[in-house]
């Protein structure tokens, strides 16, 4: 299916007030200097909404986002800094589109690569020095897409979801007083460290010379019990290991098993793990920044009956005194060392993996009902993967990038079935929708 996406407006959406100076610089925190300035799409796809048309739905979106902005402003700024955010209110970088197709055609192809047509800066690499941008793409059938991006050197995935929940309700109430406005910076508790004006990401991202290929795979709730059941089984030391520890180990098998693991490698696993709730004391879950470290864990010489043990001690060994290593900056100089030297090392292999499973996915809600489906977009990235929930919590979809060969081999196994490969019926979408008409709140 091609998938034709005109822009038809482009401006850029400013604070409805201004930024007091004294919060003109976001400084980085050591977290935030681990992190590159990329971004990684979430889109939310809407049921058709016949009772307000394009212009009108584009200009409540526009201002709740202005108003949302006065609390999100660090959003409305540029990453043209290694050491802060230039909270310069120049604003969000906004695209209104329409497209061709129905949503429907979207929800039953759930095909990576047309997502790509709903954001703005399709070459990410390409957006500048921009904090974030989003775009609005209406459907032939009244349905729409909302699509939005931040520089990860300004939050994690759950800052995203965070702000999106907030642009969301102000958006179906017209008020910025029902938001919680959420501490940013993490300067204090993560203090940087000197890296002479040089960007330390450089030395970890590395651009991918071979074409890399993205593929979502859709595990039920009925493959999703029959890996619990086959790694519960595999492992007598615990029988209770959770859906997500079963899938990851399942796709690090399937990993290991493509790439014909050789004995004089190195092979590891490195999974985002949320540290909100495991400091002294807990933070909020809407604390916003980077608040995530990939942990590593070795892999080498496991069966299965060692695999699902080690994916959960990849995230349950991070606990507070891990967490106070990272905050302390003689700790912090060795734990970067440590991350460079693995990288640059040719006999090091790293398979990253992220999952939202627990985050706040489908409950964004701008005044004409909860999304239809989240998704995101295909990464330049190989050896990643991007757990998400499906609408009903069932079930997960993993979005897996990998070397194009590599691809071809990894995917020949009866659980894996992509979503280009099923028939997926849509949810029931009525054409006759009447939904409530918001923007007279605004």
């Amino acid at each position: 299916m091609k998938v034709e996406v005109e822009i038809t407006s482009e401006e850029y959406i400013k604070p409805s007030s201004p930024t007091p100076q004294h919060l003109r610089h976001l400084h980085y925190s050591f977290l935030d200097q681990l992190q590159p300035h990329s971004f990684v799409p979430l889109l939310h796809f809407y049921s058709p909404k016949p009772s307000i048309n394009t212009s009108e739905t584009c200009n409540i979106l526009k201002k709740s986002l202005s108003k949302v902005l006065t609390i999100f402003y660090p959003l409305a700024g540029r990453v043209n800094n290694t050491a802060y955010i230039d909270c310069n209110d120049q604003g969000i970088l906004f695209i209104e589109a329409k497209t061709n197709c129905q949503i429907s055609e979207i929800l039953r192809n759930k095909n990576p690569y047309n997502n790509s047509d709903f954001i703005p800066c399709q070459q990410l690499e390409k957006a500048g020095d921009l904090a974030a941008f989003a775009q609005v793409t209406l459907f032939k059938c009244g349905g729409l897409v909302i699509s939005f991006s931040m520089s990860h050197k300004i939050g994690d995935g759950l800052s995203m979801f965070t702000f999106l929940q907030s642009w969301g309700a102000v958006t179906a109430t017209g008020i910025t007083h029902i938001i919680k406005v959420p501490p940013f910076g993490s300067t204090s508790l993560f203090p940087p460290i000197d890296f002479s004006g040089s960007d330390p990401t450089t030395q970890i991202m590395k651009e991918n010379p071979e074409k890399v290929v993205t593929k979502l795979f859709m595990f039920d709730a009925t493959t999703l019990s029959a890996l619990k059941t086959k790694y519960n089984s595999s492992d007598r030391s615990r029988t209770n290991w959770s859906r997500v520890e079963a899938l990851v180990s399942f796709i690090w098998s399937r990993f290991t098993t493509t790439i014909k693991a050789d004995k004089n490698r190195r092979y590891r696993l490195l999974q985002a793990v949320n540290l909100r709730g495991r400091m002294e004391p807990p933070l909020p879950m809407l604390s916003f920044g980077n608040y995530a470290i990939g942990n590593v864990e070795d892999m080498n010489n496991e069966d299965d009956d060692g695999i699902v043990k080690r994916v959960a001690d990849s995230t349950r060994n991070v606990k507070v005194e891990y967490i106070k290593m990272l905050q302390n900056k003689e700790e912090q100089s060795k734990y970067f060392k440590r991350v460079i030297e693995d990288f640059s090392r040719e006999d090091v292999v790293t398979f990253s993996l992220s999952s939202v499973q627990y985050f706040p996915v489908y409950e964004t809600d701008f005044g004409w009902g909860k999304p239809l489906w989240v998704a995101t977009t295909p990464a330049p990235r190989e050896n990643l993967a991007l757990l998400f929930p499906t609408k009903d919590r069932l079930g997960i979809e993993a979005w897996v990038c990998l070397k194009e060969e590599d691809m071809a081999v990894f995917e020949l196994h009866n659980y894996l079935v992509s979503s280009t490969q099923q028939n997926i019926n849509p949810p029931f979408v009525s054409p006759n929708l009447k939904l409530p008409t918001i923007h007279s709140r605004l």
